[in-house]
């Protein structure tokens, strides 16, 4: 302030209270153009203030009101400081309900009487208060989940001020929520039929032996549709869909509260009946699916008839786990299928392994085969086109029986599966093949394959994991092989377990490619990151001229996919040179070995250096005009 100014307001005091010997001052013009002038600037100073204080506070309101979340203020007497636009949408607020100054308990009173479609009783808002601030003074930070009457779901976070009071903020996490239940929902139910998976079925099942009361024990149903693979094949996947999804909704509306049906893959189904204190309860609800079956599936303009074939076991009468009741279903299922199909079986015993052992001597011979130990692995090499040596060894299994010699895989593995020992056989065959490849060059691998019932049957990841820690191979040296008829039983749970193995670093396989009625999409869905063609194509090269083309198809595809290349069932040096033209970066036949024993693999990998070296002398010879042909 100037000095003039200054001087006039100190006169402007001596006016207020003059003395009486004193004159009243005066002042000159300048002295009150200067005061006004100096007090014009004050008040331009504070306007300014004033302004940018609304556009800050204008500001902060945007922002407030533009946050993804609610957030509200109260000071430590409950009152509303301030809260957004998104807050009062959560428990659509009215205006008056959103002003600074609101007690929270007028809110909470708001809220309450909303959800419940009448007044809160009593002094309920206060006591919910008083819990809060209970809560938070406790333990500082606080989260809870509301759920709204109109469905919404949202997640509130609690954080106290120093000066008492607290900030909370609401983030409506709905969707997140309903996409997080969706995934659960995938992860325990076949997609095609809604309803449980094998994975989820078996977990039902594992709950109820854990839980069941012993006096009333509990049925296992294995259903398998008979002649199905003719419908799907003549009618397309389409209609064959169709029909499982009228099955599948047959079988829930045959079923009491309680009991569970799902869907183990492929044309199987199973069902889980409680309940059961004898066999004629579980007899009759087979007898009620098949009636239901049997009645005329209406798919796209198609009228349908099918027939089950089903197989019982009862708890704890049968089986006490889980594995020995599916084993005990398995075979019955088998004895109803040996009757013609369309029934159904309990399992007996008796019954079942005498019928089993006069259909085929075999199976009954097979279980003991494992048990004697009179299963081998042989090895044939694979052989690496580019590089020239043996890349890797395909462990295969054979059977010495004791009184009929050798028996062939042929024989033998379809019967390991019907059966289910194919498991145990699986698991040894893994396990040996990598406590032999141990003894080998790190450069080699082993290749072993994969059977459908080991991935739905077991935790495949898991024997996997379990046979490299055992024997100290290197998950980069273990390849699996399946075939396309794998992919085809139940592609989820299949997909997961070979994502899985191929994280590990296991090489994938995909065995007899072009044999079945594989698609591409497979190559693209699963992780292969290997194709063998089938032997077929490679062995009537020499007589049929477009199984060339149908041979370098194959390689041009698997390169173009930055996968490799195995040609299977090279028996010729005609045949080799033509899958080498072809562009494969393997080869396997007997051309360069047959399966060997552990013991004669390294014979082995110097008969292969031999064939590929008079091979490549051959066509060198040939070149320079001395018509030498190939070795056969």
């Amino acid at each position: 302030m100037s000095q003039s100014a200054l001087k006039l307001a100190r006169g402007a005091r001596r006016q207020d209270s003059p003395r009486r010997d004193e004159d009243p001052a005066t002042f000159s013009t300048e002295e009150v153009a200067d005061l006004q002038f100096s007090l014009e600037q004050q008040l331009d100073a504070v306007l300014q203030r004033n302004e940018k204080l609304e556009q800050l506070n204008s500001c902060f309101e945007a922002a407030l009101n533009h946050m993804g979340r609610g957030l509200s203020m109260f000071d430590s007497e409950q009152r509303l400081v301030v809260c957004n636009k998104a807050y009062a949408d959560v428990y659509e607020l009215p205006p008056e309900l959103t002003r600074a100054g609101t007690p929270l308990v007028e809110i909470v009173r708001y809220h309450m009487s909303r959800s419940a479609g009448q007044e809160p009783a009593g002094d309920a808002p206060v006591e919910w208060i008083k819990q809060q601030v209970a809560r938070l003074q406790q333990g500082g930070h606080l989260e809870q989940i509301q759920s709204l009457p109109d469905g919404r779901i949202i997640r509130v976070t609690y954080e106290p001020l120093a000066g008492g009071g607290w900030v909370d903020m609401q983030e409506d996490i709905t969707a997140q929520r309903q996409a997080d239940e969706k995934i659960e929902w995938l992860a325990h139910h076949d997609t095609l039929t809604e309803i449980p998976n094998r994975f989820h079925f078996r977990e039902r099942l594992e709950h109820q032996f854990e839980t069941y009361d012993p006096r009333q024990g509990f049925a296992l149903l294995w259903i398998d549709l008979d002649h199905f693979k003719e419908t799907n094949d003549r009618l397309g996947h389409l209609v064959g869909d169709g029909l499982l999804k009228s099955v599948a909704a047959r079988l829930k509306n045959s079923l009491r509260a309680g009991d569970v049906v799902g869907r183990l893959g492929g044309d199987e189904f199973a069902i889980l009946q409680v309940g059961v204190d004898r066999e004629e309860l579980a007899a009759n609800l087979a007898r009620r699916v098949l009636q239901n079956i049997r009645r005329p599936h209406e798919v796209y303009g198609h009228s349908l008839h099918t027939e089950a074939s089903i197989g019982v076991a009862l708890a704890p009468h049968h089986g006490q786990t889980p594995e020995q009741l599916f084993a005990c279903a398995d075979m019955a299922l088998y004895r109803a299928k040996s009757a013609g199909r369309g029934v159904h079986a309990v399992y007996s015993p008796g019954t079942v392994d005498s019928a089993s052992a006069t259909q085929n001597p075999l199976r009954a011979e097979l279980k003991k085969a494992v048990e004697r130990s009179e299963l081998a692995l042989h090895y044939q090499p694979i052989v690496d086109l580019r590089e020239g040596r043996v890349s890797s060894f395909e462990a295969l299994m054979r059977w010495k029986h004791p009184s009929r010699g050798m028996i062939p895989p042929s024989e033998f593995i379809p019967i390991a599966e019907e059966t289910r020992l194919i498991v145990p056989m699986g698991t040894w065959a893994l396990k040996q093949a990598c406590t032999d490849a141990k003894d080998w060059p790190d450069s080699t691998k082993v290749a072993v394959n994969l059977s459908a019932v080991q991935i739905e049957c077991c935790d495949m990841f898991e024997i996997v994991t379990e046979a490299l820690h055992e024997t100290g191979l290197e998950p980069e040296r273990l390849q699996l092989e399946i075939t396309e008829t794998v992919l085809m039983r139940d592609q989820a749970r299949t997909q997961e377990v070979l994502r899985k193995l191929h994280d590990l670093g296991v090489l994938i396989t995909l065995d007899d490619f072009g044999s079945c009625f594989a698609t591409l999409n497979y190559l693209r869905s699963f992780p292969f990151r290997k194709i063998k063609i089938d032997r077929s194509f490679v062995r009537d090269i020499p007589e049929h001229h477009d199984c060339v083309a149908i041979v370098k198809s194959v390689a041009d595809l698997a390169r173009e996919l930055n996968m490799r290349s195995v040609a299977e069932g090279v028996e010729t040096a005609a045949s080799l040179l033509a899958v080498r033209n072809a562009g494969y970066t393997e080869a396997q036949g007997f051309y360069f070995s047959p399966p060997v024993r552990a013991s004669g693999i390294k014979r082995a990998v110097k008969q292969c250096a031999l064939r590929l070296a008079a091979l490549d002398t051959a066509i060198a010879e040939d070149k320079a005009g001395k018509g030498k042909a190939p070795p056969a």
